[in-house]
């Protein structure tokens, strides 16, 4: 029996039997929908965290000591640890910021661009970021965000930029405005370190917090122990009491373990879809136990016609295989659907993401999924094709 004769056979048994065929392969859709969605929106959520960390996130390494550190204990771990392109410390304080139409609570970040766009995110939708000048000045501007922007002058996309402010009772320049609107009345500011340190620390000269960026191909845990032993060097602090007075962590430990927690979810997700797929599966076999016991004597007439056992076995196993691959069709186009419709939802819950959540729909799962439905298929059509093809054909001619 030629290729053609069995895919027409195949479609004549589908159509007649549609209503029973579509049913059948309900587990199918169903698991194979919840593996493609699943994994899209994992992907997507994944993508969209990481893109909220920035692209160069893997590289990024926190550093603190109890004692806390200054420009010079900077300065010295750069000259020892070659390995990071720079290492940048930023000032953290809080002050009251009034405008001439607002007042409100501020987090004041005394930090170069550098620290800003790398650690704290910050993109801006008007103005600039410091100037060398004015950071070696330690000069009076500020970089304000669209929250606080909407709160101090009222609407967050107000042109702002050569307007002043009051922080802490002297007037500041802002020199830009740094796109992020949450909705929140808590106002953000950033200024020059060298302001920050002169005016809200009070002389106290140790950084808030301490970010070293590793250099493009860079042994990230390596460095990080490197950076651990030249601390407890520097402060003279003894292995046992390091571990409680050092603290070094990497962005990239962060990366792993999210990525660990979303794939064990991913996996956990995948293993439900699969029980669904064994349902279908067995549903499967089932309907094809029932179509053989329905078409004995057709079976027995193709056998006197000359028909051998691996036509007949060819025909049914390739009738299991196409329900299975268009249960796998369905499914995949639900899951596609489905993918877009829980990533909107995630989107919308803002679960640390910033931005839309898009799902990746990747060519490798869909591949996977149809290679799935094949085998479910191949698996559980195998038992009544072979049934049917041991099948007597007389018996199966005076079967009623």
């Amino acid at each position: 029996m030629s290729a053609v004769d069995l895919l027409l056979e195949t479609l004549h048994a589908f159509n007649a039997n549609r209503a029973r065929s579509l049913l059948t392969i309900l587990g199918i859709v169903i698991g194979i929908a919840a593996v493609i969605a699943m994994t899209s929106l994992i992907g997507g959520v994944r993508n969209s965290l990481i893109g909220s960390l920035g692209l160069n996130a893997a590289r990024i390494v926190h550093i603190d000591a109890a004692y806390g550190l200054n420009q010079d204990n900077v300065d010295r771990l750069q000259q020892a640890l070659p390995d990071y392109e720079y290492i940048m410390g930023a000032y953290m304080a809080g002050a009251t910021v009034k405008s001439p139409t607002g007042s409100a609570d501020a987090s004041i970040t005394g930090a170069d661009e550098r620290y800003l766009s790398t650690v704290g995110g910050v993109h801006l939708a008007q103005g600039r970021f410091f100037t060398e000048d004015e950071e070696e000045d330690a000069e009076q501007v500020v970089i304000l965000e669209q929250d606080g922007v909407r709160v101090l002058f009222g609407d967050p996309n107000a042109d702002v930029v050569g307007k002043t402010v009051n922080i802490g009772g002297t007037d500041y320049a802002v020199v830009g405005v740094a796109e992020r609107l949450t909705g929140s009345d808590y106002v953000q500011a950033y200024v020059p370190p060298s302001t920050a340190k002169l005016r809200f620390t009070q002389g106290y000269d140790r950084f808030s917090s301490v970010v070293g960026m590793a250099r493009e191909g860079a042994d990230i845990d390596a460095l990080a122990q490197a950076t651990r032993q030249q601390l407890a060097s520097m402060f003279d602090i003894d292995d046992e009491d390091a571990e409680g007075m050092i603290f070094v962590y990497t962005m990239k430990s962060s990366i792993d373990a999210m990525n660990e927690y979303l794939s064990s979810f991913q996996l956990l997700m995948s293993s439900v879809a699969g029980i669904s797929l064994l349902v279908g599966g067995i549903g499967i076999m089932n309907m094809m136990l029932t179509n053989v016991t329905e078409r004995i004597r057709e079976i027995g007439l193709r056998k006197a016609l000359g028909a051998r056992r691996r036509d007949i076995t060819a025909q049914f196993l390739l009738e299991s295989v196409a329900l299975c691959v268009a249960g796998g069709i369905l499914g995949t186009l639900l899951g596609y659907v489905g993918a877009w419709a829980l990533t909107g939802v995630v989107g919308s819950m803002q679960l640390g993401a910033e931005g839309p959540v898009a799902p990746v729909i990747s060519p490798e799962v869909v591949a996977l999924a149809v290679g799935i439905c094949v085998g479910i298929g191949v698996l559980f059509g195998y038992y009544p094709a072979r049934r049917a093809a041991k099948l007597d054909p007389v018996e199966s001619l005076r079967y009623q």
